[in-house]
């Protein structure tokens, strides 16, 4: 299977046509989106309606779409249910591949949504039980595992999840996907699972993984 991950969009809707018409020419499967659609909306539009417009040129691909919400993304979680793409406490399998997840990150700035990290713990576990029996899984967060590449800040202080890192050495899951660390994008490994921080699509960042019995092939990718 090959997996489009497309992460922290932030309302930017005028660049999302042009990368997404790039991204399309990478051939993939489904699309996995890690969260923040949203952000502060600007003067004259709703939060809804540019949620709408994310999700209608998302699906205008045509291929499945996967999601978690973001810090910035409270009001997407019913609206991924609604769509049949959330993973957000929940799992789903495609292609015999199990995806679970679970969405939102603390911040200093006290934005929409910031679970707990017992919140994210407990939300991974019930998603997970949904696709146990799954051979290849793949772990779904906004927040990235700390201690890895893909949780530094500019200070260089490891700002990821504790839970997140926890599950994925416990679960072992083949891949995982995380977002929130724009400038932390990358690949890194946990044990024997791959993990991935595909950057800002808005910059032209995106990810595209290769998944299967023989191993997981992750990159970063600049549609610019």
């Amino acid at each position: 299977m090959r997996i489009l991950v497309i992460a922290d969009i932030h309302n930017d809707v005028e660049s999302l046509p042009q990368f997404l018409d790039k991204a399309e020419g990478l051939k993939f499967d489904v699309i996995v989106c890690p969260g923040d659609f949203l952000d502060a909306p600007p003067t004259g539009v709703t939060r809804e309606e540019i949620g709408f417009i994310i999700l209608e040129e998302l699906k205008a691909l045509g291929k499945p779409v996967l999601a978690v919400p973001g810090n910035q993304d409270d009001i997407m979680i019913s609206v991924f249910e609604d769509e049949g793409m959330s993973v957000h406490g929940v799992g789903k399998t495609i292609g015999g591949v199990g995806f679970y997840g679970f969405g939102g990150s603390k911040t200093p700035f006290g934005t929409a949504y910031e679970p707990s990290d017992s919140e994210i713990g407990a939300g991974l576990e019930r998603a997970h039980k949904d696709v146990e029996g799954s051979g290849l899984k793949v772990q779904v967060t906004h927040n990235p595992p700390v201690n890895t590449k893909l949780d530094i800040i500019p200070s260089g202080a490891h700002v990821g999840s504790e839970a997140v890192r926890k599950f994925i050495e416990d679960k072992k899951p083949q891949l995982a996907i995380c977002a929130h660390i724009h400038e932390a994008r990358g690949v890194d490994v946990i044990g024997d699972t791959k993990v991935i921080n595909p950057g800002r699509f808005p910059e032209g960042y995106c990810g595209i993984v290769e998944i299967s019995e023989g191993g997981v092939d992750a990159k970063v990718v600049n549609l610019i």
